[in-house]
This record gives C-alpha cells, structure tokens and sequence, in this order.
C-alpha cells in the first residue's frame, strides 16, 4: 500500500530535493516543540489533542447560548421574541467582556485573596501563554491546555447563569435594568461563588471537599437561586393567575423550543465533556455517556409522569424533563457508573414536573421552568453524586449547596432590589400587553 503524502501540492510542484528540505524543516520545527516539553515530551500529542478538544469543548458550551435564546423565545409569546432575543446576545457579549476584564481572575484567585478562600476579587487578564503556548507549564497532564484554551472555556460558562435568570424573567421585566443586573451578576455574583469551589476556595479546602464535576449547583444552582430571588421582586405576568385559578398563557413557537432543548442537549457534550480539562479517553467515553443516559432518562421519566399527572402527553414537560437530565449528570458525570445516571437523570425528570407545578400553585410565575429545571434539580443532582458514588459525602454536598444557593439568592435579591428602587425593574401594564418588542424595541419579531 502506498502512504499518501500529507505535504501540500505547492511543495510537491518544487521537486525532490526542495521537498525533502521541507521534509526536514517541519521534522525539525516538531522536534523543538517536543524537546520544549522537558519531562512531558513523551505526551506532547497527547496535549496538542487536549488543547484542541478543549476549544471545540468552548465552541460546543457557546452553542448552548442559541440553545437558550430559541427556548426562551419558543416558549413565551411570540411579540416578546425580539426582546428575549435581546437579552441573549447582551448577556454573552457582556458575559465575555466582563470575564476577561475581571471575572477570570476572580473565579481562580489563585492565592490573590482579600479575604482568605472567601472573596478575591482581581484585575483582567494579561499574556495567558507567558507559561508556556506551546508547553504543559499552564497546567501541566493534569489541566491539558495552555491559558488562553482555559479563559475561553470557562468564559463560556459565565453567561450562563445569567440566561437562566432571562428566562424565569421573560415578558415583564424592563430591558435596560436586566441589562445591568445581568452584568453584575456574571461579573461578581457567578465568579466568587465559583471561586469557592472551582477557585480552590473554602468548599474545596473542607476535610471532604464538596464536588461538583462541571456545576450542577455552581452554575445551574447559581442562576436558578437567582433566578427566584428575582422573579420574587418582579411578581408573575398580568392576568396568569386570577381569582379563578391559573390562566394558561400558551408559547408562541414549540417547534422553535424543541429546537433550543436539542441545541442545549448537543451543547451540554461541551459542557460536561469540556470539564474533563483534557482528552483522556477513559473520563472523555464515560462523561458523554453518562451525560446522555442521564439526558434521555429524565425525558422519559417527565413523558410518563406528566402524561400522568396531567392526562396529556405534554410536549413542553418532555422538553424540560431532558434539561432536568442533564442538571441531574453535570455534578457527578464523572464519578457514577451509566446506570447511576439513568437513575440520577429519571429522579431529575419527575422531579422536574412536580417543581414545575408546585411553584404555579404558588404562584411563582417561570415562563420556562428555568428555576425548577437549574435550581430545584439541580440541588438533586449535586446530593446525588454522594447517594451514587464515593466523591463526596452528604454532609460537605449539603454544606455547597446551602452556601452557593443563599449566596445566590442574596445577592440577586440585594441587586436586583436596588435597581428596582433606582430605576424600577418591571414595564408598565400597557408596555406588557402590547408586548416588549414594540415597547422597548419598536421593531416585531415577525413582519406580517
């Protein structure tokens, strides 16, 4: 068998001798960048392979942004779409901006606290390659990727939390106040309670560190505490609940949703996949399965019990039960066998129905179910990686999540209360029936 040459036509056309020349050049080109590696030349593919997954990891987590956008706007009245869509492209371009500008080195202190393994509140980022572009001197095997593959990797979590508020806030809350709640939040809110934890804060320095794989409660916890601490102060939509009981206000687009819960369900590979900080094969294979177990058992499990519950199969119970799965995995994908995430991702989906409806019947008005989907199983899934493996104990996933969540909660309250005195936070009932595309955008989503 004849090997096929992988040298570009342009070095074929200039004759032998020109191509073994550059035959040498990128031989010799290779070899400085293994010699560069000092003890760790042997897994230099190896680490060029990590660094590349961990950018397709980032580019994956970023989809999840569109996945957001097209089920928050499937899901609410359709002359509110140009708004929520808004909000979407705010949140991550703001997202981004504000955690290379503070938030990354916040998140990872990195022994730069002002109060020791609480707070540590620090500057932008500089030359994240200045350990090594080329080398393992970032992180060495352990964190397989230069400075930059992690700033980019974990920016795109950042926003996160905050499109989890988006949605539990959609249809009434005045733009250019989530506006500057939303940037708060993600800069300081998001990245000193990630600091805890992920910063090798006071939950990862406990005599049994909290665990918490890639943020069933550090990030899906986060925004869905904050998610309720606003949708609190904000109160429920205008006419949903009447003195003669809940009022169903019906989504514009469940086509458009189903699509957003797929683009999410594709992105969370990313997410969990990502939080691997490397390409080993053997984590690599059972994150995404146990992320994908856990996924399609929490859609059955919602499918059947909400037929149940509510003698329709219901496409929109469906669509949150494989969210609820994927919540239910992220804290322990790495830690439980595949048929711990069928159960983990089965307990979420049913959970997810019952939260749903309890927090109707209390009138704690969520458009999406985002604080249910994040918040509620999301301490589940944080719980479990202790009831299905041997990371963690009880006692310290207990301790991360109470902290996380009244942190959450708190400082969402706080923020969000203080905008409402400033500047108020909800449009006027006229703003609200005529929908936010015309009151705030002057533009329809939809020109008909």
């Amino acid at each position: 068998m004849i090997k096929k040459s992988i040298l570009p036509l342009s070095l074929l056309a200039m004759g032998s001798g020109s191509l073994f020349a550059a035959e040498d050049e990128t031989k010799a080109g290779y070899d400085e960048l293994v010699a560069g590696q000092g003890d760790y030349a042997y897994a230099f593919d190896f680490f060029t392979t990590s660094m590349l997954w961990t950018c397709i990891a980032a580019a994956l987590v970023f989809l999840m942004h569109l996945g957001f956008a097209s089920l928050e706007a499937g899901l609410t009245q359709r002359k509110n779409t140009v708004n929520i869509l808004f909000k979407n492209v705010w949140i991550i371009s703001i997202g981004l901006l504000t955690y290379a500008l503070l938030g990354f080195n916040t998140h990872y202190p990195c022994g730069n606290w002002q109060i020791e393994n609480w707070l540590g509140i620090n500057g932008p980022i500089g030359d994240l390659n200045a350990d090594g572009g080329d080398t393992f001197g970032y992180g060495g095997v352990g964190l397989c990727m230069t400075g930059f593959g992690d700033f980019i990797f974990q920016a795109m979590f950042a926003a996160t939390a905050a499109t989890i508020v988006s949605g539990a806030v959609a249809e009434r809350v005045k733009l250019s106040s989530f506006m500057i709640y939303s940037a708060i939040l993600v800069a300081f809110g998001y990245t000193i309670a990630g600091s805890w934890h992920w910063g090798e804060g006071f939950l990862n320095q406990m005599e049994v560190p909290f665990y918490d794989f890639a943020g069933s409660t550090v990030v899906h916890g986060f925004g869905g505490a904050a998610a309720l601490a606003a949708v609190i102060i904000l109160g429920p939509r205008a006419g949903k609940y009447t003195k003669n009981g809940i009022k169903p206000i019906l989504p514009s687009n469940l086509p458009l949703a189903t699509i957003g819960v797929f683009l999410l369900f594709f992105g969370w590979f990313g997410f969990n996949g990502g939080s691997v900080l490397s390409a080993a094969p053997g984590p690599l294979g059972l994150v995404f399965t146990t992320t994908a177990l856990a996924a399609a058992a929490g859609g059955v499990a919602s499918i059947l019990v909400s037929w149940i519950v509510l003698k329709k199969p219901d496409l929109s119970m469906a669509l949150n039960g494989l969210l609820a799965g994927l919540v239910s995995i992220t804290a322990g994908a790495d830690a439980v066998s595949v048929w711990s995430s069928v159960a983990m991702g089965a307990i979420g989906g049913v959970i997810v129905v019952f939260s749903i409806l309890f927090l109707d019947k209390i009138k704690i008005d969520d458009p999406v179910g985002a604080i249910s989907v994040h918040g509620v199983v999301g301490i589940w899934g944080t719980i479990a990686v202790a009831l299905f493996s041997d990371a963690s104990t009880i006692g310290s996933q207990f301790i991360g999540v109470i902290a996380v969540y009244a942190f959450a909660f708190i400082f969402s309250f706080i923020v969000f209360y203080i905008i409402k005195l400033i500047m108020g936070v909800r449009v006027d009932e006229k703003e609200e029936h005529e929908g936010l595309d015309v009151a705030e955008h002057g533009s329809p989503a939809y020109n008909e």
